[in-house]
């Protein structure tokens, strides 16, 4: 038996760091959302005590430093499950840009832990799953549990909201990459000028107002991380017709809102000369899909 799991990625409708913890981890305020792009990770097991991880990318490590592999660990640890039973093969199919704030790396964590709670028929609930994903990475459980959500503590504090409207999102990623544990140590060395609307936010996303949400989109990381040809791209989106744009997670892929299709078109077209992947999507409900293959 195989579990075949859509992974959904995520942006950040608002990402606030609010301190730095003891621990060295960060308090967050973040709304997240998740979107129709996904990488298909698919877990089966085998003989032997080994996770063994395959993928169609060469940039993705195959070894423990994959938050996939990672996530196995933490599961068969919180359950027990004897060394020589954890023999498993994760493939993960990668569509969700690399290195681009848009959770690719927790999402497939967030697949395998799904995918294990079947395989091993441990019937764990989302609340479990989670507990066991927030030792993994800070945006594991909200991959697991997905749709609209709060995240507060380090990500794993999870808070339903209404659901986002209908609307077109439009990825733009340009070649760079930004690294998140780098991201924070510049949020430590140089703090921040201001504080995002974290309460108009809210009160925003609880009315569904798509035009509110829109222009209320903030990034607390746009204070000091530096993405080439950011502004250009937002502006591109917003001379296009989108509602609001900005960056997510900590970078460098900015996204654009938009009501109409068409003008999430026209303004991919136009980005072209910015940014390396293009992806125009959609608001989804969950962050994992799995399907079991006899």
């Amino acid at each position: 038996m195989k579990i075949k799991v859509k992974a959904y990625a995520k942006i950040n409708l608002l990402l606030d760091i609010c301190a730095k913890r003891n621990d060295g981890y960060h308090d967050l305020f973040m709304i997240m959302q998740s979107i129709g792009i996904y990488d298909t990770v698919t877990v089966e097991r085998i003989k032997g005590r080994e996770i063994r991880i395959s993928c169609d990318n060469a940039d993705i490590p195959l070894n423990e430093k994959n938050i996939a592999y990672k996530a196995a660990e933490e599961f068969f640890n919180a359950n027990k499950i004897r060394v020589t039973s954890r023999g498993i093969h994760i493939n993960i199919i990668k569509r969700i840009p690399h290195d681009a704030g848009l959770a690719g790396g927790s999402a497939d964590g967030a697949a395998v832990i799904t995918a294990l709670n079947k395989l091993y028929n441990k019937e764990l609930s989302d609340e479990e799953l989670c507990k066991i994903g927030a030792k993994v990475g800070a945006d594991v459980p909200f991959c697991i549990t997905g749709g609209t959500l709060l995240a507060q503590g380090i990500g794993e504090v999870l808070s339903k909201v209404k659901p986002l409207r209908k609307c077109y999102i439009l990825l733009a990623k340009p070649e760079i990459g930004v690294n998140t544990k780098s991201a924070f140590s510049q949020f430590d060395s140089n703090g921040k000028t201001h504080n995002p609307d974290c309460l108009g936010m809210l009160c925003a996303v609880q009315s569904r107002n798509l035009k509110d949400i829109s222009s209320r989109l903030e990034n607390v990381f746009e204070q000091f991380i530096e993405v080439p040809n950011r502004i250009y791209m937002k502006e591109i989106m917003r001379n296009n017709g989108a509602l609001g744009a900005c960056m997510s997670g900590s970078g460098p892929t900015v996204y654009g809102i938009f009501e109409d299709k068409e003008n999430a078109e026209n303004a991919a077209r136009e980005l072209t000369q910015y940014a390396k992947d293009i992806i125009i999507t959609v608001p989804v409900n969950k962050g994992c899909k799995y399907q079991i293959i006899e």
